[in-house]
């Protein structure tokens, strides 16, 4: 039996400089920075809105491109949130716990994720809440 996982490029320290070289040659370092702060920027709007709404509630600051909320009726209704997210097709968010407590997380970080696929998340998450 071929062994598939042999033959491709080691992920040593050379080629991770590579990877970071052709990720700075692609985009530049102004392009990378912008980047970041769009992402920041749809990250803080979502979680704004999640923060007026009065049956989330963010389980932690968001600083960079991760919200995370819940779902103040508790557990049940936070997974079944999640679930929601998932099975709509176009938006995909990872449930998780924190000992007891169930949560959201949404990373906004793609490159290709623009405003229009935040908004779309968002009606969404309000369709499914209510």
């Amino acid at each position: 039996m071929i062994d598939y996982r042999d033959w491709h490029v080691p992920l040593g320290r050379r080629f991770r400089a590579l990877k970071l070289w052709f990720v700075l040659r692609t985009y530049g370092a102004e392009g990378l920075r912008s980047f970041i702060r769009e992402h920041a920027r749809l990250a803080t709007d979502l979680a704004g809105r999640v923060e007026a709404h009065p049956l989330l509630r963010l389980v932690a600051p968001t600083p960079f491109g991760l919200v995370s909320f819940a779902h103040v009726a508790g557990n049940d209704q936070t997974e079944r949130l999640g679930e929601a997210i998932n099975a709509s097709g176009h938006s995909y968010v990872t449930p998780s716990r924190l000992g007891e407590t169930a949560f959201i997380r949404v990373s906004i970080g793609q490159a290709n994720t623009r405003a229009e696929h935040v908004d779309r998340l968002w009606e969404t998450i309000l369709s499914t809440v209510g």
